[in-house]
């Protein structure tokens, strides 16, 4: 079974970071600037939860408040679901389609050494896909 470590290995454990501290328009400045949807908070040097587009789209803006007024911390998850390296892709898309969420940290001693999102295991999966058919066919064909 493939696991989220092979998903990091591949991608790489880039995680992109913001204080909870900072304003949501600065979250988004980030998000936009590096092309992704979510960002991992911290406090302190501690991890305190996530943040995504969603987030914002349901908390700010169609709440009428405004982004630069607001802080991180008033409208992250705190607690978000995460995954471990040694957990299967196959429980990430269950904890991912059971909850209706599209990103996961993957945690290690309560620290985000990784961020896996829907698209990350969509890519993943093809890819995996891919590998065996190549090996089905070179199979079939040698041993004809």
């Amino acid at each position: 079974m493939k696991k989220v470590s092979h998903i990091i290995l591949h991608k790489g454990n880039t995680v992109n970071v913001i204080d909870s501290s900072k304003t949501v328009f600065e979250a988004l400045e980030i998000m936009i600037s590096k092309n992704i949807g979510a960002l991992v908070i911290y406090q302190d040097g501690e991890y305190k939860g996530l943040l995504t587009e969603r987030d914002y789209a349901r908390k700010v803006a169609i709440m009428g408040k405004n982004s630069h007024d607001t802080l991180v911390s008033e409208i992250m998850q705190t607690n978000p679901a995460s995954v471990k390296f040694e957990d299967t892709i196959e429980y990430c898309m269950e904890i991912m389609s059971d909850k209706h969420i599209r990103y996961l940290p993957v945690l290690a001693d309560n620290h985000v050494v990784g961020l896996v999102s829907m698209g990350d295991l969509v890519r993943f999966i093809i890819e995996d896909q891919k590998h065996t058919i190549n090996h089905l066919q070179n199979f079939i064909s040698g041993g004809m």
